[in-house]
């Protein structure tokens, strides 16, 4: 138990390091596009969906190798490429670079699949969402801290925010070599190869989809975790975009405003989950969280001040908090042992492709239709889920007894 403990601190850790190297470009990339390389919104719409794209093409080849070869390796080869990928940034003075250097810091962020069916070989299945709640946790101080420290190091100029990135990155990756034990066992490795035989890797693993979504519940789990993502991902760069133009904030102030929202998620997700799981069903908290985040990413544009926008952010947090690990558990749940890194890389594949889909509607609803849209366009999603939730969900999963 103590060593599992370990292993689980190591990877909030590492996760945490990485994220933090994530999060410092958050609330600078559009202001960077916008006054630096002078692109439009639809623009960096295309560069931050770019970034998502390239997850859902190796989030599940990444899950898959882990399958068979470890967890450990896949997470130390992206670490090291995320770094490359924000050194890039740091000397960016073209839009075809900038997309570059978020390309191959796609290649590197594939690895939260990896990082997630690590938290499933080293939890019981009474845990897991705990465990699924220290990656969520992990995202969460990571866009705290990260925004924050951006937003600051902005003023000595956007370089100097790479460089900062790709450090934390590096960092990560000596922590993880050097000190994280690998959580697949021989066994389950020897396992998968029998159920999963080798064949030719193709760009999309389409042999993957078939057998993770000819699974009704995990198609309709992961079907759901994708329109979630897709709503959330509507104000990725949007966000930061809409406190510079339309209330006025500094890049100082947009990442005070990520801090707030990441402060909020990693204290639900890290500390409340675990008792919040023991009062409410599963069927209450996707309601809930449900209805939480489409009532506040509609009332994102028309906070009217900073301090109106933080309260709405707050309420969000809480809602996404509760919401992710509790299905990213469900998920694991139903998935097979075996197929653990295979599923969850498939989950976060599909949410990539949402994180991609998310920012180009974003970026051109917030050009050629009006500020509020893609938050618009969030809320009503999400709030197909709240109704999905309520009235087929808890039938589908049997959660009528939960």
């Amino acid at each position: 138990m103590k060593k599992d403990s370990t292993a689980l601190l190591l990877i909030f850790l590492t996760v945490f390091i990485d994220l933090l190297g994530f999060g410092l470009l958050i609330p600078i990339l559009p202001a960077f596009g916008l006054k630096v390389l002078n692109i439009d919104e639809a623009a960096i719409g295309i560069v931050i969906s770019a970034y998502s794209f390239i997850q859902f093409i190796f989030n599940p080849i990444f899950g898959k190798i882990s399958d068979k070869r470890g967890r450990k390796p896949v997470i130390v080869f992206c670490l090291l490429l995320n770094a490359i990928g924000y050194l890039l940034f740091s000397i960016t003075n073209s839009f075809l670079l900038l997309l570059l250097s978020r390309i191959i810091a796609g290649i590197g962020g594939s690895s939260i699949s990896v990082a997630q069916a690590y938290i499933a070989d080293v939890t019981t299945t009474e845990n897991r969402s705990k465990g699924m709640g220290i990656i969520g946790s992990a995202f969460g101080l990571g866009f705290v801290f990260g925004p924050l420290l951006g937003g600051i190091l902005s003023e000595f100029g956007y370089a100097i925010v790479g460089y900062v990135s790709a450090g934390f990155s590096l960092l990560a990756f000596i922590l993880t070599s050097f000190l994280l034990p690998e959580s697949l066992k021989v066994k389950v490795q020897n396992e998968s190869e029998i159920i999963q035989p080798a064949r030719v890797r193709k760009l999309i693993d389409v042999q993957s989809f078939k057998i993770v979504f000819k699974k009704p519940d995990l198609a309709l789990l992961i079907s759901l975790f994708f329109v979630l993502t897709f709503s959330f991902a509507n104000i990725y760069g949007t966000f930061a975009l809409l406190g510079i133009q339309v209330y006025h904030f500094t890049d100082k102030q947009n990442g005070y405003m990520f801090g707030i929202i990441g402060l909020t998620s990693a204290i639900v997700q890290g500390t409340l989950i675990g008792t919040i799981n023991k009062y409410l069903t599963k069927k209450n908290i996707f309601i809930i969280s449900s209805f939480l985040i489409s009532l506040n990413l509609a009332l994102i544009p028309y906070a009217g001040n900073f301090l109106g926008l933080a309260i709405v952010g707050f309420f969000l947090s809480i809602g996404t908090g509760l919401f992710q690990p509790t299905i990213l558990s469900l998920i694991s749940e139903v998935a097979s042992e075996q197929e653990q890194g295979m599923t969850l890389g498939i989950n976060q594949s599909m949410s990539a492709f949402a994180r991609m889909l998310g920012p180009l509607w974003g970026g051109f609803a917030f050009e050629y239709l009006g500020y509020p849209f893609p938050f618009l366009t969030g809320a009503f999603f999400t709030a197909v889920i709240f109704l999905i939730s309520i009235f087929y969900l808890p039938q589908r999963l049997k959660w009528n007894e939960q």
